[in-house]
């Protein structure tokens, strides 16, 4: 049994972190900078951040690598750098950890690529295997307790990580943002998320939801998800509110008592791993613990009562598009079925 079956089988429900980027702006991270160079540039200032989250009551602390591979870190010349800075983001992590008796996980941030697979893009599928595997050593140098691969969006990807992730002892707790008229920009689906287990080189030890867009977006899609896989681990990491754009910055609008409302209704809608994505501060972590630690289990909600108590869906699900496209491989497979009998 992993520390994360472990602990989940101790706790019943555990709480993860809150944003990183958006709270680094606000320590003083300037936009286009790389959050992962602050690793050795700024550890106290990591070290404060994951700090923070651990007083709030998180039980998994996610480390400052989401950027951490070679594609990305490119951008600022520091490709050759991904061990390192993969390794020193679970130190400073470890470091905050242990300065608290309580047992807490980290989680090594493993974000998207930043390229296009082919053949929309440039890069192949072993390029892609390639890059997370070597990531996935420097965080197993650093000493993570589980691999965390976050905000994905397309099937090749998230298969590339798995099969880096199968040659680690380690568990793979796999997240998608489901941003796009409630589907990844690539066109997955939530309930798809779960079918995707049976062709990963290794099976998730969770799956969910991660950023996007509003909370009650995120709802909807861990709503699919357990409705098709109610024996999954799921988790669920929605942003704080709805984002709105203010002058030159983005603000999200969601309060501690609306975040403590997300935290119940994950729960209740089958949630096991629950944490916040972009805009969620300390304070908003603590009143979401606060939720988890009095929760009494209520019903399962509805759509409609997730939206009334957390707001209104900022990307509904496009249906019209569904139902065309729908139509549309329908018809294709009635064509080719045609041909296959000429």
């Amino acid at each position: 049994m992993s520390k994360l079956e472990s602990l989940l089988s101790r706790r019943g429900a555990l709480l993860a972190d809150g944003a990183f980027g958006t709270n680094l702006f606000d320590m003083g991270l300037v936009s286009g900078d790389a959050p992962e160079l602050w690793n050795t540039d700024e550890p106290e200032k990591i070290k404060a951040l994951h700090r923070s989250f651990v007083q709030a009551g998180a039980d998994i602390i996610l480390t400052n690598t989401f950027g951490c591979n070679r594609h990305r870190l490119k951008l600022h010349a520091a490709e050759e750098r991904v061990n390192e800075l993969n390794s020193l983001g679970v130190q400073l992590a470890r470091e905050v950890c242990e300065e608290t008796d309580r047992e807490i996980l980290i989680a090594g941030s493993i974000g998207p690529t930043g390229e296009l697979f082919q053949p929309l893009g440039a890069l192949s599928y072993q390029e892609g295997v390639e890059a997370f595997r070597e990531q996935i050593e420097g965080l197993r140098d650093g000493g993570a307790d589980i691999l965390w691969a976050e905000t994905m969006s397309a099937v090749e990807e998230m298969k590339a990580v798995a099969e880096a992730a199968s040659e680690f002892d380690l568990p793979l707790v796999i997240t998608a943002s489901f941003d796009t008229a409630g589907k990844t920009m690539m066109g997955l689906a939530p309930a798809n998320l779960g079918e995707l287990q049976n062709q990963f080189a290794c099976t998730p030890a969770a799956i969910g939801s991660n950023c996007g867009v509003g909370a009650s977006d995120l709802l909807a899609a861990i709503l699919e998800i357990t409705d098709a896989y109610p024996d999954a681990i799921v988790v669920a990491k929605a942003n704080c509110g709805i984002p709105q754009i203010q002058g030159d910055e983005v603000v999200y609008t969601g309060t501690p008592e609306l975040m403590a409302k997300y935290a119940h209704m994950a729960m209740d809608v089958g949630a096991r791993i629950i944490g916040g994505c972009c805009g969620t501060s300390p304070s908003h972590l603590a009143a979401m613990r606060r939720a988890l630690d009095d929760h009494k289990p209520g019903p399962r909600p509805t759509l409609e009562t997730m939206i009334s108590e957390i707001g209104p869906l900022v990307s509904p699900p496009n249906k019209k598009a569904d139902a065309a496209r729908a139509e549309s491989e329908a018809a294709g497979v009635g064509r080719r079925r045609g041909r296959r009998r000429s």
